[in-house]
């Protein structure tokens, strides 16, 4: 009996001690969710919601574009019951213009009044106003805009005192960190979307300098433009960018990136990056054989472009560039990035292989072609056409669907109620010749429009985006 009472003890003993242990197991995990998984996001909120701002943007489309006469040029289609009643007007009249407005959102970054925001959001805008979240609107001013990086600055003037956030570091930030989207979309009460970090270094197409941070934090529309920030609420993101068919998955610009650009505008309403003037290409597992390159480690120039900094320094065709000041080369992305952050009139020492063998080059590097795109400052114009224009470059081409090289220069403005506007001319338009005299920059321009006496007629060559050529005529 004794030893059947010992048995039994020591058996409640051993399931009292499972017990315990299954409990405490189910404690641990539940602390670890606890702590994994944040009770609430309200502080983080409230810290960042005075720096959140609403941002409406105005802009005029000559003739109210496809969409507009899409949906509002004839509602009933041919079955007009009105049509006879209007026969006696022309059908091609006059184009209206339509004021296309947009919403999107931005934060403060200083006391000063400057507002971070993504460029997509204030492109070509006639009219910016900034929405603070005390509910005071403010119109701004654009201060600098970087469309590589589909960044902007905005500036307003306030008496209430702003409170900014503080820019963190993106490079810190781990895959699988908690972040809390914030945005400010459609003129309504701000809107915070949390989750997590997916995935950095994020390519998705839309431009040379892609490097996004991708989160299941939703992105909802209208809040381009607002930061994404850490638990410690600080930015370590501007949020660019959603993917319509997946479910959650949006991009920000890392804070990293945006500092530099930011500053860059700030200081001198444009961004200039280094430029070494060579067309690149990633090593294949073929081309690394051929060339005897280990690992794959390093970019074939394919193209040095004549008068640039390669081309001085005597970099050729089949180089491997394999270091950068002493930073090891393994991608052309991260060469132009290297040569980017390198800035401009800068001496760099390169690393290449020819033939084999290492050979230091040394040069100066020169700015990027395209990246002076200064804070909208009005364009030059052809007098009293009431025209303004600019030079054809990497991103006007890329904007418009043109050929950085066909020559001639873009429509930037058209004055409403002027000749040019009366003769149909568009923002946007590339003109190519005036009275069948190719043109080639904005001083070409200026003078041939100089040298034409008034009451002359001018002929236009126009080419327009996808449309073709047509001959626009004004009489000066």
């Amino acid at each position: 009996m004794k030893n059947n009472k010992k048995i039994l003890s020591y058996s409640a003993l051993l399931i009292i001690t499972g017990i315990l242990f299954v409990l405490g197991t189910f404690n641990v995990s539940a602390d670890s969710q606890v702590r994994m998984v944040p009770q609430s996001f309200t502080d983080l909120a409230e810290k960042a919601r005075p720096a959140v701002v609403n941002i409406r943007t105005v802009k005029t489309t000559k003739g109210g574009g496809r969409v507009y006469r899409h949906f509002f040029g004839n509602p009933f289609g041919n079955r007009d019951p009105f049509k006879d009643f209007f026969r006696q007007f022309p059908e091609n009249g006059p184009s209206r213009d339509f004021k296309q407005r947009s919403l999107g959102s931005g934060f403060i970054i200083s006391k000063e009044g400057y507002i971070v925001t993504n460029n997509h959001v204030i492109d070509n805008a006639d009219e910016i106003t900034v929405k603070l979240a005390s509910g005071k609107e403010h119109k701004a001013k654009l201060v600098g805009r970087d469309p590589n990086t589909d960044l902007a600055l905005i500036k307003i003037e306030s008496s209430e005192t702003l409170v900014p956030l503080e820019m963190g570091n993106s490079d810190a930030l781990a895959v699988g960190s908690w972040v809390v989207a914030i945005g400010s979309p459609f003129g309504l009460e701000q809107t915070v979307t949390a989750g997590i970090v997916s995935a950095k270094g994020r390519i998705i197409g839309s431009g040379p300098f892609d490097d996004f941070i991708q989160t299941d934090a939703s992105i909802n529309p209208g809040n381009s433009g607002g930061p994404l920030i850490n638990m410690e609420g600080k930015v370590v993101g501007i949020n660019t960018a959603i993917v319509a068919s997946g479910q959650g998955i949006g991009f920000a610009i890392p804070s990293s990136m945006a500092e530099g650009i930011i500053n860059q505008l700030k200081n001198k309403g444009e961004v200039s990056r280094g430029w070494l003037g060579v067309g690149i290409q990633d090593l294949t597992p073929e081309l690394a054989e051929y060339y005897n390159v280990k690992g794959r480690k390093g970019v074939l120039v394919s193209k040095v472009f004549e008068g640039d900094p390669a081309d001085k320094a005597g970099i050729k065709v089949n180089d491997i560039i394999i270091e950068v000041n002493g930073k090891p080369i393994a991608t052309s992305r991260e060469l132009v990035k290297t040569i980017t952050d390198v800035g401009v009139g800068k001496n760099t020492e390169i690393i290449i292989l020819r033939n084999g063998k290492k050979k230091t080059i040394n040069f100066e590097t020169a700015k990027r072609p395209g990246d002076s795109d200064k804070a909208e400052k009005a364009p030059e114009t052809g007098g009293e056409l009431g025209l303004a224009v600019t030079g054809l470059n990497h991103e006007s081409s890329r904007r418009f669907g043109y050929n950085e090289n066909e020559g001639g220069v873009i429509v930037a403005k058209v004055k409403t109620g002027s000749k040019s506007d009366h003769a149909g001319i568009q923002p946007g338009d590339l003109i190519k010749e005036i009275n069948h005299k190719p043109i080639s920059g904005v001083v070409d321009f200026k003078n041939q429009i100089k040298d034409i006496k008034k009451g002359q007629e001018i002929k236009l060559l126009v080419k327009r985006g996808q449309t073709g050529f047509m001959v626009v005529k004004i009489i000066k």
